[in-house]
C-alpha cells in the first residue's frame, strides 16, 4: 500500500482517513429489508450527525446518496470491499440487496479507487462478514450471508498482496433471514484490544485472538441488542459507538479507550452500527 496515498486497507485500527457513507433512502421498502419502521426525519438527521462527528475525529468523509427504494444501502460497508490494492465487488445473498454492490462499485471507482476483483458464480457474502485480524490475515464468518465459494475466491484474490483468509463458521441461531455477520460478534478496537459478544462468538476466532495477545471485553446481551459489540476505531484506542449501548460504553472507558457517541435510534432500527455505516478506503 505503500505507493499511494489515496486508497488501501489492511487493518481495523490503523488511523481512519478516508471512508466513504450513504444518505439513506427514506423511501422504499423497510418492512421487507428487515427494519423496524424508522422515523425517516430523525434518520437523515442521525446519519448527518454521524458523518459530522467523523468529520470531526479528523476523517475525511465522502458522502454518496442511497439510491431510491434500496434502504440498506446506508450500511454501505457490505457491498464491497476495499483491500491493499484496491476494492473487490461483492455479491449479496439477501435478494433485496443485490442491486448495491455495482452502485458502490461504480462510486468507488470514480473516486480513483481501483477494482482487483468481483466475485462470481456461487461466491455470496457481505462485508459485515469479513474483518482484518491483523495486517495479513483478512478472518471471514462463513455463515447465511458467507459461502465457501466466496471464501475461495477471496483468498486467491488476496494472495497476490500477501494476505491470507481464515474462515470461522457462524451459528445458526435465528435462521437465514436473520443477518448475524462476524462482524455482530466481534470488533477490533486497538492491536491489542476487542470487544466481543460471546455466546455466538466461533470458538476458533476467540482462541486465534487469545492466541494473538488480544484481550477482549465482553458485551452483555441488552447492548448487544444495541449494536453494542459494533464499533468503528478511528485510530487505536479510539472508537465511535451508538449512544444506546452504556454499559458497555463504561467498559470501554475503564479499559482506557476514549469513545465517541452518535444518536442511533432510527439507524438502530435498520440493525446496523457505524461499522455498517462506513466504507473505508484508507487507513495508515
Amino acid at each position: 500500500m505503500d505507493h499511494n496515498t489515496t486508497y488501501g486497507v489492511r487493518s481495523e485500527t490503523a488511523q481512519l482517513r478516508k471512508v466513504v457513507t450513504a444518505t439513506p433512502a427514506i423511501t422504499g421498502d423497510f418492512a421487507g429489508a428487515g427494519w423496524r419502521p424508522p422515523d425517516t426525519a430523525l434518520l437523515l438527521e442521525q446519519h448527518e450527525g454521524f458523518r459530522t462527528l467523523l468529520t470531526s475525529l479528523g476523517v475525511e468523509v465522502l458522502n454518496t446518496q442511497a439510491p431510491d427504494s434500496l434502504v440498506d444501502f446506508t450500511f454501505v460497508h457490505d457491498s464491497c470491499f476495499v483491500v491493499g490494492e484496491g476494492f473487490v465487488q461483492l455479491a449479496m445473498a439477501k435478494a433485496v440487496r443485490s442491486p448495491e454492490p455495482p452502485h458502490l462499485a461504480t462510486y468507488l471507482r470514480g473516486l480513483g479507487v481501483p477494482q482487483v476483483g468481483t466475485l462470481t458464480g456461487a461466491a455470496h457474502t457481505d462485508g459485515g462478514d469479513m474483518f482484518w485480524l491483523d495486517g495479513s490475515t483478512l478472518a471471514i464468518g462463513r455463515g447465511y450471508r458467507t459461502s465457501a465459494a466466496a471464501v475461495e475466491q477471496l483468498a486467491a484474490l488476496l494472495a497476490p498482496e500477501g494476505a491470507t483468509v481464515r474462515a470461522y463458521d457462524l451459528p445458526g441461531w435465528r435462521g437465514p433471514e436473520h443477518v448475524l455477520h462476524l462482524m455482530s460478534v466481534v470488533s477490533l478496537v486497538a492491536d491489542d484490544l476487542a470487544l466481543t459478544y460471546r455466546p455466538l462468538a466461533p470458538v476458533a476466532l476467540l482462541q486465534d485472538l487469545a492466541a494473538a495477545g488480544i484481550a477482549t471485553i465482553e458485551v452483555d446481551d441488552d447492548d448487544f441488542a444495541e449494536q453494542g459489540c459494533n464499533v468503528l476505531a478511528v485510530r487505536p484506542g479510539v472508537v465511535v459507538m451508538t449512544d444506546a449501548t452504556p454499559r458497555t460504553q463504561a467498559k470501554l472507558e475503564a479499559a482506557g479507550v476514549e469513545v465517541h457517541t452518535y444518536a442511533a435510534s432510527e439507524i438502530n432500527k435498520g440493525d446496523g452500527g457505524p461499522t455498517c455505516l462506513t466504507r473505508p478506503i484508507l487507513r495508515g
